[in-house]
C-alpha cells in the first residue's frame, strides 16, 4: 500500500497546535512559574500550611480539651517571652514605732504615801539612810539616781514607770514602822525636868523630840538645830504662841506647824530639813521633818505646855 497522504489542512492544524504550546512553555519559563513535568497536567498544586497564631486556639480556654489544643509558638522564637505580670516593686518597711518615754511618778518637791513608801523600799536595799519623810527633795532625789545607776537605768532622779516597777520587784511592802519609825535615831532618856506634866522634851545629843504627858511618852520624832551662828537656846521654855501657817518676816521662809517658845525661835515642820537631812541647819528654830508627825503634835500642844532644850 502506498503512503497515506494527510491533507494540508491537517497539517496546517498540528503545526499551529504545536507552535502554540511553544509559546506557552516560553512564556512560564519567563514569569518563573513551575513547569510541571511532562503528563502532570491534571496535578493540583501543593497546599501551603496554615499559619499558626502566637495565640492559644479557642479550644484551649477553660473547658476545651487541652490535649486537642493547638500548641502556641511564639511568632518570633529568638525573642523572650514577657512575663505575665510585672515583678513586684519592693516597698521599704514601715519604721517600728519609738518607745515611748516612762512616765514620772515622782519627783523633786512632791509629797505623798507613796514618796513614803518609795523612800522605806530603798532604805530596805542600802539607798536612803534616814526615816521616810513623805517628801522628795534633794536627799530622796540623790538617792534615786543611786538606785538608777546601780541598775543601769538613766539617771534622772525621778522615779518613772521603770524605776518604780524594778525598785518593787527587788523589795517587799514596807512596814508599818518601816513607814512610820519613831525616829532615825534612839530617843534619849528623858531629863528629869521632862518627867512631870506635859512636856516638849528636846535632846540635842540624839537629835530627837519626844512629846511626854506625866513621864510617858506619847510620840517621837527628828529634829534639827541652829548652826554655830545661829543657835538653838537651852533651858526650860513654855509654848507661847501658834501659828498654823506662818512665814518668817525676817528670812522670808516659811514656818508651818509653828510653836514658838523663846523670842523667835520654835518648834516648826521644815520642808529643807525634809530633803537635806542634817547636812542643813535652822536659823535658831528646832525643826521637824515629818509633817504629818508635826501636824499631830501641833494639834495636841497648847499653849502654857512646857519646852525643855537640853543635852
Amino acid at each position: 500500500m502506498g503512503p497515506i497522504r494527510t491533507s494540508s489542512r491537517g497539517g496546517r492544524t498540528r503545526a499551529a497546535a504545536t507552535a502554540a504550546v511553544g509559546v506557552l512553555t516560553l512564556a512560564a519559563l519567563t514569569a518563573g512559574c513551575r513547569v510541571e513535568p511532562a503528563g502532570a497536567a491534571g496535578t493540583p498544586a501543593p497546599v501551603e500550611p496554615p499559619t499558626v497564631s502566637a495565640r492559644p486556639a479557642d479550644d484551649a480556654k477553660p473547658g476545651g480539651d487541652p490535649t486537642s489544643a493547638a500548641p502556641s509558638r511564639s511568632a518570633s522564637p529568638s525573642a523572650p517571652a514577657s512575663p505575665s505580670t510585672p515583678p513586684a516593686t519592693p516597698t521599704k518597711a514601715p519604721d517600728a514605732p519609738a518607745t515611748p518615754e516612762p512616765e514620772t511618778l515622782m519627783k523633786t518637791g512632791d509629797s505623798s504615801d507613796r514618796v513614803r513608801e518609795l523612800q522605806a523600799r530603798l532604805r530596805q536595799i542600802g539607798h536612803f539612810d534616814r526615816s521616810p519623810t513623805g517628801y522628795y527633795g534633794t536627799a530622796t532625789e540623790a538617792s534615786v539616781r543611786s538606785f538608777q545607776g546601780k541598775r543601769g537605768l538613766t539617771r534622772t532622779g525621778r522615779t518613772d514607770t521603770v524605776t518604780w516597777r524594778r525598785l518593787r520587784d527587788m523589795t517587799r511592802e514596807p512596814t508599818a514602822d518601816e513607814l512610820r519609825p519613831p525616829t532615825e535615831r534612839e530617843v534619849a532618856k528623858p531629863d528629869p525636868r521632862c518627867m512631870t506634866g506635859r512636856v516638849l522634851c528636846i535632846s540635842k545629843n540624839s537629835r530627837t523630840l519626844a512629846w511626854m504627858i506625866d513621864g510617858k511618852v506619847v510620840s517621837s520624832m527628828d529634829v534639827r538645830f541652829g548652826s554655830e551662828y545661829t543657835p538653838t537656846r537651852e533651858g526650860t521654855f513654855e509654848v507661847y504662841w501658834k501659828s498654823r501657817h506662818h512665814v518668817s518676816t525676817l528670812y522670808d521662809s516659811p514656818m508651818p506647824y509653828a510653836m514658838f517658845f523663846s523670842g523667835g525661835q520654835a518648834v516648826h515642820y521644815s520642808s529643807d530639813f525634809a530633803a537635806r537631812g542634817y547636812t542643813g541647819a535652822s536659823h535658831g528654830c528646832v525643826n521637824v521633818r515629818d509633817e504629818a508627825k508635826i501636824a499631830s503634835l501641833y494639834a495636841q500642844v497648847k499653849d502654857g505646855d512646857k519646852v525643855v532644850v537640853y543635852r
